[in-house]
């Protein structure tokens, strides 16, 4: 798969946009985490953690009730003197007590426990990969002291394959040992989040998002859904970009206020991935709730400038809740000027991004 080069006519850009970021799944779910899974099913993918039921046991961070005024203030000062009535989003519903965003920024990593080539949760080994994160986190702290880091790991549960399995749905399930195995992994670092991402590929998020409940009522476990691998009318994954409607996007966020309604849990973090205007459908239906934090994240590939684009036309461009950049260490180097973005530089977006990936 290809990146295209970038094109340097605005008019144009919105068109060539579409075709130019490509999530960095989609360069190895096809190869390295199909062909992992087949082979390695029911083996653990990282060394050096045991699974036990004991993951379940996490933790709990404190409940902290919810200053409104605080909230309302900080809401408007991450829209970063955005002057067009975009941002900051209007009829911001205030969230339930225990909510991470926007009092904290999350920064994680991202992967999967059966590949090296999905990102540095899963490439590294644990211990590795924590100092790794430590650094990043640092790097934050130090660029936005008035917004503290939350660490988190960003496990992809369900995985798009490129074979169609026993049934057909070109997606692999990943085993529980290995959601327990991320669960410790968090535990090593104090009051660490755990988010599950979803490819649903031919299956649909309605099948898909029950199956992970025992972990979402967790206080501690997040969600993730990526439209590119949202299959519509039979098209194979990595064939196209897939999509997900508003409603789509709805029923997850009901579902998730449910369960924080059923488990008396603080608001649940929910990210939906996006490169593209087509991998979200009529984003301005997608409904707020004070029981779940909804982050629109770009994670898309290419140079900064390129990137810039992207985060402007989908993100900026489509207000919803909250956003999210992500960064990959290898792809966003391919060319010119073969750099990382710096937190300085992300911090001069309008939105501020409140969520950060690294892969």
């Amino acid at each position: 798969m290809k990146a295209l080069t970038k094109t340097r006519n605005r008019m144009k850009f919105t068109k060539i946009a579409s075709m130019i970021l490509v999530a960095g799944a989609t360069i190895c779910t096809f190869t390295q985490c199909t062909s992992d899974a087949k082979d390695k099913k029911g083996k653990e993918g990282a060394k050096g953690t045991d699974t036990t039921a004991s993951a379940k046991e996490e933790e709990v961070a404190p409940i902290i009730p919810v200053d409104s005024a605080k909230y309302n203030e900080l809401v408007k000062a991450n829209a970063n003197g955005d002057t067009t009535g975009k941002w900051p989003v209007k009829n911001h519903p205030i969230p339930l007590d225990g909510a991470i965003l926007p009092f904290k920024r999350i920064v994680c990593y991202y992967g999967n426990l059966y590949s090296k080539k999905m990102g540095a949760l899963g490439e590294y080994e644990p211990k590795t990969m924590l100092s790794m994160l430590d650094k990043e986190v640092s790097k934050w702290n130090k660029a936005d002291p008035s917004t503290p880091v939350q660490p988190a790991l960003h496990y992809i549960a369900v995985v798009a394959a490129g074979d169609p399995g026993k049934d057909g749905k070109y997606r692999n399930r990943m085993p529980f040992k290995h959601i327990d195995s991320v669960l410790n992994i968090a535990k090593m670092r104090k009051n660490m989040i755990v988010f599950l991402d979803i490819q649903v590929a031919l299956s649909t998020i309605q099948v898909e998002l029950p199956l992970l409940e025992e972990y979402l009522k967790l206080p501690n476990v997040h969600l993730g859904i990526d439209p590119e691998f949202s299959m519509k009318g039979g098209v194979l994954p990595g064939r196209k970009i897939g999509t997900y409607d508003a409603s789509e996007i709805n029923y997850v966020s009901g579902y998730l206020a449910n369960l924080v309604k059923k488990y008396n849990l603080p608001p649940k973090v929910f990210v939906v991935h996006r490169f593209t205007k087509k991998m979200v459908t009529n984003s301005q239906s997608i409904k707020l709730r004070p029981e779940v934090q909804v982050v629109m994240h770009m994670d898309g590939w290419g140079e900064p400038d390129l990137k810039f684009g992207t985060y402007r036309h989908f993100i900026y461009g489509e207000p919803v809740q909250f956003t999210g950049f992500k960064l990959f260490y290898k792809n966003d180097l391919k060319k010119a000027p073969h750099r990382l973005m710096t937190p300085e530089e992300l911090l001069k977006l309008k939105p501020r991004p409140i969520y950060i990936q690294y892969q």
